[in-house]
């Protein structure tokens, strides 16, 4: 019997929020306690791939062909430097795949149409959505089982909130009636800043326990490490924010229970 992968959509229209930082450094934290895991980089700018070493417009296989029909998604999959960590790459193609797609019956489910041959490979598929509520993003929400909420811990936290839930509901009564919440994460913590532990407070208290416990400090390591393409395990496995990733991977995968 073929492993099901479990598919989890990275997703807030809102930019800024730790949203590619989560996918990348949550896969590979996944993929260093042993489990196989695939990130499909959904966002025409590429930040994901180039976060795992992948420069965009440097690869010749990517998503755009696999949206399109050019291409068999196991084909585009590219190795990273983590042992059992990969990703589908994403590159500007992409916004044009967005405008392509807009006339096509059933333009929702490409993206689930596309990782369906991937059953067996995977633990864990995680997509890194774009920071709007485009069709990228509900082609991401329908392939998905859940989605993960990442918030930054600042005043604008909840702006926009209740239309990325009323999209995930949308999704959910149209196309993919399964669909769930993960959790919502927040990131960004300064422990230093007042204003921090309130909006962790407020927003712990509207959402209970679909909080994750581990909460993402604001770590200038986990801002640098991109640029040098590498995760943060990779570039500073000792750093505040490696140790919270790893710790949001055991959490997550003790919710998967």
């Amino acid at each position: 019997m073929q492993n099901v992968p479990t598919i989890i959509a990275v997703a807030n229209q809102k930019g800024g929020v730790g949203k590619t930082t989560t996918a990348v450094n949550l896969s590979c934290a996944l993929a260093l306690l042993g489990k196989a895991v695939l990130i499909i980089d959904s966002d025409p700018q590429g930040n994901a791939s180039s976060g795992v070493g992948i420069r965009p417009g440097k690869t010749e296989r990517h998503l755009y062909q696999t949206l399109c029909g050019e291409t068999p998604a196991d084909e585009v999959i590219r190795d990273t430097e983590v042992t059992n960590l990969s990703i589908i790459p994403a590159t500007i193609d992409l916004v044009a795949a967005e405008l392509e797609l807009i006339n096509e019956n059933l333009r929702e489910r490409f993206l689930k149409n596309t990782i369906q041959s991937l059953t067996g490979s995977f633990d864990f598929i995680f997509i890194d959505c774009p920071p709007s509520l485009g069709l990228l993003t509900v082609n991401a929400l329908t392939a998905a089982h859940a989605v993960l909420i990442p918030m930054q811990c600042e005043y604008f936290a909840m702006e926009g909130l209740a239309q990325l839930i009323n999209t995930i509901r949308s999704v959910k009564k149209s196309y993919n009636p399964d669909l769930f919440i993960a959790g919502l994460l927040l990131t960004m913590f300064d422990t230093r800043n007042k204003l921090s532990h309130q909006v962790s407070s407020e927003i712990s208290h509207h959402f209970g326990d679909q909080v994750f416990n581990t909460i993402i400090p604001r770590n200038v390591r986990l801002s640098e490490c991109p640029s040098h393409g590498q995760t943060i395990m990779q570039y500073d496995q000792k750093s505040t924010g490696a140790a919270a990733y790893t710790a949001l991977a055991n959490e997550f995968l003790h919710r998967q229970r």
